[in-house]
């Protein structure tokens, strides 16, 4: 059986990638404003970065982490144009001139956001490696679910009538689903979520 190859000796047996060398005529970075937060930021960014990576890589905001890299895990979650969205996903090229919220841009004047509040009230968190995700999703889901949009657990007869979909515990599972908690804190995350959307 042939031994592992490392990765520094592929580029010798197979050549450089075909973005890097000249003969192509391709840039292979772009130029990218990115409101974050609040601020203008533009950076030179390769075609391949990720939003996630800009955001922590680029521009120092750690608060998005990188979970499994596949939009499993939520941890990455941040608020596009006011949707939230698995930041691991977005091509940053992709995103010029998006409206970008992270977890560091939710709290005013020095005051935490209410789900912020929430979740230090409820301590529903435990490591807290995946509650900058966990807020930024709520945040997000509470402005879908204000906004009236249903989830896969609304009852049908709230879909009859317009307006904002009421947000019990079902309701608030449902919609968070997509944010995963290795430590187990799910009880305390829809009591915190339940608290604001009262």
């Amino acid at each position: 059986m042939e031994p592992h190859r490392p990765a520094e000796d592929l580029e010798t047996v197979l050549g450089p990638p075909p973005w890097e060398t000249e003969d192509t005529g391709l840039p292979h970075r772009s130029s990218v404003t990115l409101h974050v937060n609040g601020a203008a930021r533009t950076v030179s960014l390769d075609h391949r970065t990720t939003l996630l990576d800009a955001l922590r890589e680029h521009l120092g905001l750690t608060g998005a982490k990188k979970g499994c890299d596949h939009g499993q895990c939520g941890a990455c979650t941040v608020l596009v144009d006011g949707r939230r969205a698995n930041s691991c996903l977005l091509p940053a090229v992709a995103q010029d001139g998006a409206r970008v919220t992270t977890v560091e841009g939710l709290a005013e004047d020095g005051r935490l956001h209410p789900v912020q509040e929430a979740f230090v009230d409820r301590d529903a968190l435990q490591c807290g490696y995946c509650t900058p995700g966990q807020i930024c999703s709520a945040v997000g889901m509470l402005a879908e679910a204000e906004d009236g949009f249903p989830s896969h657990a609304t009852p049908p007869a709230a879909l009859a009538a317009p307006g904002p979909v009421r947000l019990g515990p079902d309701e608030i599972r449902e919609r968070m689903s997509g944010n995963l908690c290795r430590c187990g804190a799910y009880p305390h995350i829809v009591e915190a979520i339940q608290d604001v959307a009262r």
